[in-house]
């Protein structure tokens, strides 16, 4: 199960290619003949009107202020109530503040916090999580591509139900770039995956890297609404984007990632003595292409800025980039330059080769 729809190349590109989805201000979000009015103070929230609490599955808490600015909790342990005000805010914010206002209400010293502590939880994890402990009542929540859309997240937090015990949440990565509130939609699953780590998993998307997120517009997002510490938060992010796990394995039958099938990478030629300084570019075969092991793409590293396209470390590029096709046949993604293109005879051996259903 895919979710890689693009059609960007992997190709290096100077900062002045840098193309990004407009911020949008409190007009934009007017209703047709609504007049602009002046940034508030918070209003009482009010579940009834706030898609984020007002659901049998998520009951509405007594009507009460927004706790503005964010507050990062002194035991440092998240709550429900933390991460519904959390969203509650997030939601306000980006209908009442400029761009810019952001730190007010969410100040770096909480998203550090928030991202230190994400992190500590998201490195340790494999780089193909095992989704087993599901009960016989247990839910299993797939979401694909985000891009910034926060009032998208929003409602479907609210419409699938909040994660719980028995309710699972697999994200399949591109959180950011081309919607204006990737930081908070990022942030607020962060939070979610603090709170639970055991049924909320959050995998990378190709658009969680350097290159992505300079051209397409969350490294502009962040460094506007951050201002002079937008480079610390920018830099903070690519970190956590680093330990996302690549894809996952649910109930041990159906396999998920952001783009697809990998290779299988044969053992790396080594260099002769006296040839330290010489890089080796290791790049197999179209012909020789064969489907790699999940032992295989366990082992691969996964904690680089961006994928590479070329040497011994091909299977994250794999996982992230690669497309379906209808021609049989693994072969190399030339459209994208990173990744492959794998045809449906593919699928079929990848499914029977691992005892799988759904990919």
């Amino acid at each position: 199960m895919s979710c890689n729809s693009d059609t960007e190349r992997a190709a290096a590109a100077s900062a002045s290619q840098s193309s990004s989805s407009p911020l949008l201000t409190p007009q934009d979000h007017q209703s047709a003949g609504a007049p602009a009015a002046e940034v508030a103070e918070p209003p009482v929230f009010d579940s009834s009107s706030s898609i984020v609490t007002n659901s049998e599955d998520n009951p509405s808490p007594p009507s009460t202020e927004l706790e503005i600015p964010i507050v990062w909790p002194p035991d440092g342990k998240l709550s429900l109530n933390w991460i519904r005000n959390l969203m509650s805010v997030f939601d306000w914010a980006s209908r009442n503040l400029e761009p810019t206002q952001l730190p007010d209400v969410f100040p770096v010293e909480v998203f550090d916090s928030l991202v230190l502590c994400a992190s500590k939880i998201l490195h340790k994890e494999p780089n193909c999580v095992a989704i087993d402990n599901l009960g016989s009542e247990s839910t299993v929540v797939v979401v694909g591509d985000l891009h910034g859309q926060l009032h998208d997240l929003l409602f479907l937090l609210h419409d699938a139900g909040f994660p719980s015990e028995n309710r699972f949440f697999v994200f399949n990565g591109d959180y950011v770039d081309r919607g204006a509130w990737g930081l908070e939609s990022f942030l607020i699953l962060l939070a979610w995956k603090v709170f639970f780590p055991r049924t909320v998993y959050l995998l990378r998307g190709n658009h969680e890297s350097k290159y992505c997120t300079s051209v397409y517009g969350f490294e502009k997002e962040v460094v506007t609404k951050y201002s002079d510490r937008g480079k610390h938060v920018y830099r903070k992010c690519l970190g956590c984007f680093e330990g996302l796990p690549l894809a996952s394995i649910i109930g041990k039958h159906v396999y998920t990632a952001h783009g697809g099938i990998f290779r299988h990478m044969p053992a790396t030629p080594k260099r002769s003595k006296g040839k330290k300084n010489r890089k080796i570019a290791f790049n197999p075969e179209p012909s020789s292409l064969s489907i790699g092991s999940f032992e295989e793409l366990n082992k691969a590293r996964r904690s680089v800025l961006d994928p590479p396209w070329e040497g011994s470390n091909l299977i994250p590029g794999d996982v992230l980039w690669s497309d379906p096709s209808m021609t049989p046949g693994l072969s190399p993604n030339k459209e994208r330059g990173i990744g492959l293109l794998w045809g449906p005879d593919c699928t079929d051996n990848f499914l029977k080769k691992f005892q799988l259903k759904i990919t």
